[in-house]
């Protein structure tokens, strides 16, 4: 791990989604940002380029693959994975495994914790959530609150095997409830959705976020922006459904209909939402069946979506840490940034390819 060091950086400093956002340099001392210029001696090393806040992956899964919860090693691969693209602030939206240990490592990117997914019984996938009935719903969100960063994380929906398609998970009273009981303890909720039927429900109990959100329609899309409710749509894994769907057309052909419509409609249904005035985020849904480090390509879809490149940066750095309660490039801050060899406003497939990484102050990756 780098010592944390003393900066100037040159070029074009992005503080802000405005076109008089712009600074033409600034320095970081001590690990933190200034843009005043140091009186004194002051050894600095000269970075140059285009500098964005540090990248945020507001739905992702440290300490989580395929089958459950991974050992430490493994959790601290896919941190490094996600901090050397960029991405140096991540809402974990669900981990069975116990990763605080990486808040003591300085080289590692800050974790936001939702606790661990609340599931209906047989209901999602194995070794990931608490399996409870919705009677223990409101008690499982009020420990995972107090064990969270802020956040508690539920299954919405998932397929209802009696039914061969997506359904509901909880009935109207249990959300209304659990919501409540998160609110009482200061954390926010949000909600794995791929279907429609869940949605409505969910926004009127009070539910502050939408993860996936493939189910709006234009009956829930006004209510979503009418009650401020955000989306994190994570189109990098909504690619994944017509695999998904071919692996189950045999068993649960309804369900497997279901999934490829909600992929063919994708970009319409988040562009409707953005139009809608919904906020949007950018999350990879990454440590599951996905790899790290794809917050690029995840703005890239929000592009091919129809959000302008500036809106979709602003999902992953500005807006997304205002959402979060982090600081960006204000002064003071600590130093979590990124620097690119070109506009990212003009191309935001420049995000692939950062030219420096620092992280509280260290230059990192």
């Amino acid at each position: 791990m780098s010592e944390r060091g003393n900066f100037h950086i040159r070029g074009r400093v992005l503080t802000g989604p405005g076109p008089d956002d712009v600074r033409d340099e600034m320095w970081v001392v001590d690990g933190r940002i200034t843009y005043e210029r140091p009186t004194g001696p002051l050894e600095t090393a000269t970075v140059e380029g285009w500098v964005l806040p540090g990248l945020v992956d507001a739905h992702c899964h440290v300490g989580l693959d395929a089958h459950g919860a991974v050992d430490d090693a493994t959790s601290e691969k896919q941190a490094l994975t996600d901090r050397d693209a960029g991405t140096l602030l991540i809402r974990d939206a669900g981990s069975a495994a116990d990763t605080r240990w990486i808040d003591d490592r300085e080289d590692l990117p800050r974790i936001i914790r939702a606790g661990r997914h609340i599931a209906r019984t047989r209901r999602y996938i194995r070794n990931y959530a608490h399996e409870i009935e919705p009677g223990d719903l409101a008690a499982y969100v009020r420990r995972e609150a107090r064990r969270g960063d802020g956040w508690v994380k539920l299954v919405g929906d998932w397929i209802d095997r009696e039914r061969g398609d997506l359904a509901p998970c909880w009935p109207r009273g249990a959300v209304e409830a659990a919501i409540a009981a998160a609110h009482e303890e200061g954390a926010r909720v949000t909600a794995h959705c791929f279907a429609e039927d869940s949605l409505r429900d969910l926004v009127e109990a009070g539910i502050d976020c939408v993860e996936h959100a493939t189910g709006l329609t234009e009956e829930t899309i006004p209510l979503f922006a009418e009650r401020g409710v955000a989306i994190v749509p994570t189109l990098v894994n909504i690619a994944t459904f017509p695999r998904l769907a071919e692996g189950g057309e045999e068993k649960f052909p309804r369900w497997a209909d279901h999934m490829r419509r909600l992929h063919e409609r994708r970009y319409d249904t988040v562009r409707a939402a953005y139009d809608a005035g919904i906020p949007v985020f950018v999350g990879t849904d990454a440590g599951g069946s996905l790899p790290h480090g794809l917050v690029a390509d995840e703005v890239a879809e929000l592009v091919a979506a129809g959000i302008p490149p500036v809106d979709a940066l602003s999902a992953t750095t500005w807006a997304a840490r205002a959402w979060l309660g982090r600081p960006g490039l204000e002064e003071g801050a600590e130093a979590d940034l990124v620097v690119y060899e070109a506009d990212p406003r003009a191309d935001v497939r420049v995000l692939a390819a950062p030219r420096a990484v620092l992280l509280r102050g260290r230059a990192v990756g």
